[in-house]
């Protein structure tokens, strides 16, 4: 007899295969590398597999170290994979705990920098903004470190280019983890109090890592909706970030920056003033001159010299009027003269004598011929008459049943055709030329023909 302590039961057997996997010194940190499969992005924990040409494995990476990832993962992406393996209980699979994460071959941050490039030049935002600057700008905002040499570079270039420049500095941390939430907070002051001319946005040189604030989606979109120009100088002119991309101008230094939002020195504004002072007072001097001119050619003009000749013309006109006028009355009263010797000619009593006689005339003609032709229409219709009259005759059925022909009829006084219509001990009633004859059917027969 088989003795039933002896097996396992299948938790007992899992959790020590899951004690198995979690005491195993060379499964507590293990190195893979592979390409992401099954993946598709979740709120919270994240689920996929690694897989080579021969191989999967499950992986699982919890909120906290997915957190940290700088890039977006893809279907087929190649990683480097740093994690445990352990085994999940009530499925009985085992995975992998994913602790850290990195592209292979290429830096994480890298990596995350193309992926917001597509992304951002996909939706046009590095062809939106490119707005001129002004020429003489009054206010511009400067959004870096209070304590770096950028401030410093941009306030000694404009005190030399453009000292009447107000410039305005918010303050910012421009490194480290609280970098992109200052520069947003610093833009959104800038896009509420909105008196600005430009904005000049940056920070020195340093590592890639140093410059991440700068390459984060919510500083790029912050810049986006900026309703002035934007000039960008972060880093080296090595250096390329996204605020480079999405700024109207990019500098490759902080004193190039203020070169740019100063475009026209205020020493060159005061040349061009003169310049155009005196250009000023030689356009009016020739104007007064020119009109001088003309108000003594218009003095000698005939208008002013000889001010009876302007009507001339205008008394020529009117005397042409007047005999246009004189001989248009002149035709209408012989046009008028005519029409009433006419009339008055047809009002003649011998012209109307025979005119009523002539009329007369016409009047008996038209009346014999009335005559003739109602005569020769009621002939016409008297005929057709009896004509139909006889047609109607010869087809009347009292004409038929005279010449020994009956009809059937049954009780209700429906006519009776044909063999079908007739009933065995049926009443019938037959129909001749003067009265009717009751019937019984007896018997029914059907003629062969």
């Amino acid at each position: 007899m088989v003795d039933a302590s002896q097996y396992l039961s299948v938790t007992a057997l899992t959790q020590y295969l899951k004690r198995k996997f979690d005491a195993d010194p060379y499964l507590a940190k293990v190195y893979l590398t592979g390409e992401i499969s099954n993946y598709r992005k979740r709120v919270g924990n994240q689920y996929f597999s690694l897989k080579d040409d021969h191989a999967k494995i499950g992986a699982l990476m919890f909120r906290n170290a997915f957190s940290k990832v700088q890039f977006d993962l893809e279907e087929g992406m190649k990683v480097l994979v740093v994690g445990r393996v352990s085994l999940y209980e009530p499925s009985g699979e085992y995975r992998l705990i994913v602790e850290h994460l990195e592209p292979d071959g290429v830096g994480a941050l890298y990596q995350a920098f193309e992926q917001l490039k597509k992304k951002l030049a996909a939706e046009g935002l590095f062809d939106r903004n490119q707005r001129p600057l002004p020429l003489f700008p009054k206010r511009v905002a400067v959004v870096t470190s209070p304590s770096g040499a950028v401030i410093q570079d941009i306030m000694t270039t404009v005190a030399r280019r453009y000292p009447i420049l107000q410039l305005t500095l918010f303050p910012a941390v421009v490194q480290g983890d609280q970098a992109a939430d200052s520069l947003v907070k610093r833009l959104n002051q800038i896009k509420t109090i909105g008196r600005f001319d430009a904005v000049i946005i940056g920070r020195g040189g340093g590592s890639i890592e140093d410059l991440w604030p700068f390459n984060e989606e919510k500083v790029a979109r912050a810049l986006v909706d900026m309703p002035m120009p934007v000039v960008s100088s972060v880093g080296h002119e090595t250096d390329t970030t996204i605020t480079d991309f999405i700024a109207d101008r990019r500098a490759a230094t902080p004193t190039a920056a203020a070169e740019i939002v100063t475009p026209v020195t205020l020493i060159d504004a005061l040349n061009r003033i003169s310049e155009d002072r005196v250009r000023l007072v030689n356009a009016m001097h020739n104007r007064l001159k020119n009109a001088a001119i003309r108000v003594q050619r218009s003095a000698q003009s005939v208008v002013l010299t000889q001010p009876d000749r302007l009507y001339d013309q205008y008394v020529q006109r009117v005397d042409q009027f007047q005999q246009r006028l004189q001989q248009s009355m002149h035709n209408r009263l012989r046009e008028a003269d005519h029409r009433l010797a006419m009339a008055t000619s047809q009002l003649d009593g011998r012209q109307l004598f025979i005119r009523l006689v002539n009329l007369q005339r016409q009047v008996t003609g038209d009346r014999h011929r009335l005559d003739q032709a109602m005569r020769g229409l009621v002939k016409t219709k008297r005929q057709a008459f009896a004509s139909a009259v006889s047609g109607l005759d010869h087809l009347s059925p009292l004409k038929i049943l005279g010449r020994g022909f009956a009809y059937v009829t049954d009780e209700q006084g429906q006519m009776l055709k044909s063999l079908s219509d007739y009933e065995l001990d049926q009443d019938i009633h037959i129909h001749v030329a003067d009265g009717q004859v009751g019937a019984h059917v007896t018997t029914k027969e059907k003629t062969h023909g």
